[in-house]
């Protein structure tokens, strides 16, 4: 990776800062492209002069990705939402940035996916990350898919999201307690997507679920984070008729969309994944704890379960 030109779209996001880290440290060369730049430029110190650049641009807008492309070695497409217009970026912009990408002759696309990618998805999420990755190999047919579960970090929305329930009140409402999924540390989320540019002829075309070695159902991970942050609620499992009506309603925690994606489990199986790109997936109780401290009654001084 010594000095190639790497562009990631969405690279000021949650995922983009890891791999932008690592790519640096790999003495890459990074250019980060997203609508507000300005964003994503807490990223500056992390490498060295003129390691790092940034652009504006829009997947929904093809010229501003072409221009963002241009002389790039590799690009990693981050862009994606979880509601709002799924087609639109999940689907029309991964088009864009595959097409960009192949007139601009780069070498290496890793496009980022999700593990409930499926075109029978009840989820219009699931549907549309299923149609993003059809675009990207019919215009990228080299592309390497990533499709990670639940990711989780130190800036997550889910460890510190869940957390901040769990210590809010005496009764602490879960939805679809038993649905399964393996949340995988943002790090090793970075470190697959290097190995993936790395070597781009050996996982050409390829699709890797992104899965940590914990499997969990919302029940378990519910009563952990409580464990680690020494808080003791009580869990009131909803039938799926409450969750369902809970979903619907307007300013809630939980979308109609996202409650549909609760329905399956996401898991990965029998499917290559990080060990398959040389990465060693490290399981949450081995660095959540780093981060949930702040969620504990009484910080660093609060004793809690070991």
């Amino acid at each position: 990776m010594k000095d190639k030109l790497v562009v990631l779209i969405g690279g000021g996001g949650f995922v983009g800062r890891y791999v932008a880290q690592e790519l640096l440290a790999a003495g890459a060369r990074v250019r980060v492209a997203q609508r507000r730049p300005r964003d994503a430029w807490f990223l500056k110190p992390l490498g060295g002069l003129g390691q790092t650049q940034f652009v504006a641009a829009d997947v929904t807008q093809p010229e501003t990705i072409a221009a963002a492309v241009a002389g790039a070695d590799a690009v990693v497409n981050l862009a994606g939402v979880l509601k709002g217009d799924f087609d639109a970026v999940n689907t029309q912009g991964a088009r864009n940035v595959a097409a960009a990408a192949q007139a601009a002759g780069v070498k290496a696309l890793v496009h980022f996916s999700a593990l409930g990618a499926d075109a029978e998805s009840p989820s219009a999420y699931g549907r549309s990350k299923a149609a993003g990755e059809a675009a990207v190999r019919q215009a990228f047919p080299a592309a390497t898919i990533l499709r990670p579960s639940f990711v989780f970090g130190r800036e997550d929305q889910f460890t510190n999201r869940f957390a901040a329930l769990v210590g809010a009140g005496p009764v602490v409402p879960v939805v679809r307690a038993e649905v399964r999924f393996q949340p995988v540390y943002v790090v090793d989320v970075a470190k697959a997507v290097v190995a993936a540019l790395a070597d781009p002829e050996a996982h050409a075309g390829k699709a890797y679920a992104l899965a940590g070695p914990d499997t969990l159902t919302m029940a378990g991970l519910f009563q952990w984070l409580a464990a680690a942050t020494g808080h003791k609620p009580a869990f009131a499992e909803l039938p799926d008729p409450i969750g369902a009506l809970i979903a619907a309603l307007p300013g809630t925690p939980i979308t109609r969309d996202q409650w549909r994606m609760l329905q399956a489990d996401n898991v990965a199986g029998d499917a290559p994944g990080l060990a398959a790109l040389g990465v060693r997936a490290t399981p949450l109780a081995g660095v959540a704890p780093a981060w949930l401290v702040r969620y504990r009654r009484h910080g660093r001084f609060s004793k809690v379960a070991a």
